[in-house]
């Protein structure tokens, strides 16, 4: 049995588009007539071809639809339901196309005799490899419930930990660009109309608004190149961070750079424990769990360094003791491995040492917001003192000026 991805009319003329199940296209117009619509196409839902696939992997699968499926999919094996049915109930579950046409499709690669992971496999760009990984273990252990609900905490902690970072930096970000607007407002329309009355004046003008008045006629003049300039300027920076080297390098910067190389170097070494963790607690083997838990770095030196140190571990290095030697990781979460390899509960002490790096981040992050709300004003307060002096400066002199 495959998976059909179709298209049709129903009896007002309206296009329906779905997925259904069946042994072949000609079963699946079958059905679609039975049910009162006429199909129009009917393409399979698994692919064969490259050209295929790159169109069914347009729309992926996002983390909080899959932390929910793998969620439903956890609770109905746990019922002791079969896993092709758990996959098609799932499936008819979710309200995203997209995401009942592939879970639908892994249910055909079960049907045919393969495991769950195999069928996940033929689609690593919709399921990370830490996920693939993970039910291969469960399945292996016999225990895919438990994984699945593993899997399902950690996609979910994962996102509320990112949503809770951008939430806190999205008030600094509309005030940047809130007091940006408001400066270049006032040099492009509120200081030439304050300023045109001193032009007819004969004397000297103090320097401040000499310098207030240049910078407000280069606004006028030259503001929309200024503004391109900066943006091909960012374009660029940001073409050439996409090269290793450059890349590399710049992160290597950030680790350096005091407060934001800590929230750097504390936010990857959470991820990284609780990736390792979950790994550790689904039996995957620690190497294979290393290389894994080193892609979801997003630091490039913390990333070659895990990966050197998973070299160092197969040569018989302890893991406490390779990954002190990098340099970068937080000595809790050195001193919680060290205790998990002594206690041989890894797993456990890996997930405290996520939760402990996970509350610091939010620290963090509040300390930086903290700082940069007061900087901010204090600097926007600086240039609108700048831009009364140099107006007020000229009035305080209006007898000497007149003279």
């Amino acid at each position: 049995m495959d998976a059909f991805e179709y298209l049709a009319l129903d009896p007002t003329g309206k296009e329906r588009r779905g997925v259904l199940e069946g042994d072949s296209p000609r079963q699946v117009r079958q059905q679609l007539r039975e049910s009162g619509l006429t199909p129009l196409k009917i393409d399979s839902a698994v692919g064969k071809t490259a050209e295929h696939k790159s169109r069914l992997f347009q729309k992926r699968i996002n983390a909080m639809e899959l932390a929910l499926i793998t969620r439903q999919m956890a609770t109905l094996l746990r019922s002791g339901l079969p896993l092709e049915h758990v996959l098609k109930t799932t499936a008819q579950q979710t309200d995203k196309r997209h995401v009942e046409r592939t879970l639908l499709a892994v249910r055909a690669k079960v049907l045919e005799g393969r495991s769950l992971a195999d069928g996940l496999n033929e689609f690593q760009k919709t399921f990370p490899e830490l996920y693939i990984k993970t039910v291969a273990s469960g399945e292996e252990s016999g225990h895919l419930e438990v994984v699945l609900e593993r899997l399902a905490d950690y996609t979910e902690q994962r996102q509320q930990l990112r949503q809770k970072t951008i939430f806190a930096l999205f008030y600094p970000a509309l005030l940047t660009i809130v007091s940006l607007l408001i400066v270049g407002g006032l040099l492009t329309y509120i200081v030439p109309e304050v300023t045109r009355v001193f032009e007819s004046m004969s004397a000297e003008l103090p320097w401040i608004t000499r310098a207030l008045m240049s910078t407000s006629d280069a606004f006028r003049a030259y503001g929309i190149p200024i503004i391109l300039g900066i943006l091909f300027l960012i374009l660029g920076i940001s073409y050439l961070l996409r090269r290793p080297g450059p890349k590399f390098a710049w992160h290597r910067l950030l680790l350096r750079v005091p407060l934001i190389g800590r929230l750097i170097r504390t936010a990857n070494a959470a991820r990284f424990s609780r990736t390792l963790s979950i790994m550790a607690a689904s039996s995957v083997p620690i190497l294979d769990a290393m290389r894994i838990a080193a892609q979801v770095l997003t630091n490039l030196p913390m990333r070659q360094a895990v990966e050197d140190a998973a070299s160092k571990v197969r040569e018989g290095t302890s893991l406490y003791r390779a990954l002190e030697k990098t340099g970068y990781f937080p000595p809790m979460t050195l001193s919680l491995l060290a205790s998990g390899e002594a206690s041989g509960n890894l797993e456990g002490m890996l997930e405290r040492s996520a939760d402990i790096q996970e509350r610091e981040i939010e620290t963090l992050v509040s300390t930086i917001q903290g700082l940069f709300e007061p900087i901010l004003i204090l600097v926007m307060g600086g240039i609108v003192m700048v831009i009364v002096l140099a107006i007020l400066l000229p009035i305080f002199d209006l007898n000497q000026l007149i003279g």
